[in-house]
């Protein structure tokens, strides 16, 4: 098939790359280093072996790209008002759109925006960063899955499986509302916090105080989970990602890179959206809910004071 990428950052950038590097049909869309991978190519270095990709598709706006059977989004959520125009030349009668996105309630608010196109959503367990140009950085793990939200053919989406699988992305296929929660059990947590008291995830994990923490808060995901009825979601699923994180390389996650460079954060999806369900269904998160007034004042520091009125 042939796939189009929007957002060609750490992780667009890794999956499509992926899926180039084994012979798919890739369309890249780039913005601030379009010329220097026109110019030079791809790089990917990873933990699973590098590689380069020499003649790669690279567009600087979406009016010039092809249509696709698959399109990846890896914008960050705070850009979706963009894929109003971005999206359109990329779309056939039958094309995928799958959102690789953090967050609670994105594929959603997209479907009002599209309402005739079918969704899925990439839920990517990966360590990669994208902070030079036409480089990504892989540092481990990588596995992505993918649940349906609207596509009307599973046969579709199995294919998407297989030619991930094919391209050496250890890729399943999951339920939505499962996987979206399962998801927000390490975002919630070790997002915020990393950017709260300004450390990386093993820090975190070392000190007991924090480690205690970040546990009640992934708690605190699973009850409202369990309450709005996701299935497959307990206090063992706790243990395995915390388990999994002290394994983890000291990462940076992508809200702690955003912070860092002085771009908006991903507050609402991550923080917001799902504390509001939560409060909803009667179950609220209040650990979380201290996390998000920190991070929003925060994101409040980052504004100028001549855009945002006060300082």
């Amino acid at each position: 098939m042939k796939y189009g990428i929007i957002g060609t950052g750490a992780i667009g950038g890794y999956y499509g790359a992926k899926l180039a590097h084994a012979g798919q049909e890739v369309h890249f869309l780039l913005h601030r280093d379009y010329e220097y991978v026109r110019q030079h190519g791809l790089q990917v270095d990873s933990c699973d072996g590098s590689f380069h990709l020499d003649n790669v598709n690279v567009y600087q706006r979406a009016e010039d790209m092809p249509q696709c059977d698959v399109v990846l989004v890896g914008l960050k959520s705070v850009n979706n008002d963009k894929l109003q125009s971005l999206l359109p030349p990329l779309l056939h009668a039958h094309t995928l759109v799958v959102l690789i996105q953090n967050g609670i309630g994105v594929e959603e608010d997209v479907q009002q925006m599209f309402p005739d196109v079918q969704l899925a959503a990439g839920l990517a367990f990966i360590c990669s960063a994208k902070t030079e140009p036409g480089l990504v950085s892989h540092q481990c793990y990588g596995s992505i899955n993918l649940a349906n939200y609207s596509c009307k053919g599973e046969a579709l989406m199995q294919t998407v499986v297989d030619e991930f699988r094919q391209a050496g992305i250890e890729t399943g296929l999951v339920e939505y509302h499962e996987a979206r929660w399962k998801k927000a059990v390490w975002n919630m947590p070790f997002n915020g916090m990393t950017v709260a008291l300004h450390t990386q995830t093993d820090q975190l994990l070392k000190n007991q105080s924090t480690r205690q923490l970040i546990r009640e808060q992934m708690m605190e995901v699973v009850s409202a989970a369990q309450h709005l009825g996701v299935k497959n979601l307990d206090e063992s699923f706790v243990d395995k990602m915390i388990e999994t994180t002290d394994a983890m390389t000291p990462y940076s996650p992508s809200m702690r890179l955003d912070y860092d460079f002085h771009r908006p954060m991903e507050i609402y999806y991550l923080y917001t959206r799902p504390l509001e369900i939560a409060r909803e269904a009667g179950c609220p998160m209040p650990k979380l809910e201290m996390l998000e007034a920190e991070l929003r004042f925060l994101e409040a520091d980052l504004i100028p004071w001549h855009v945002s009125g006060t300082r």
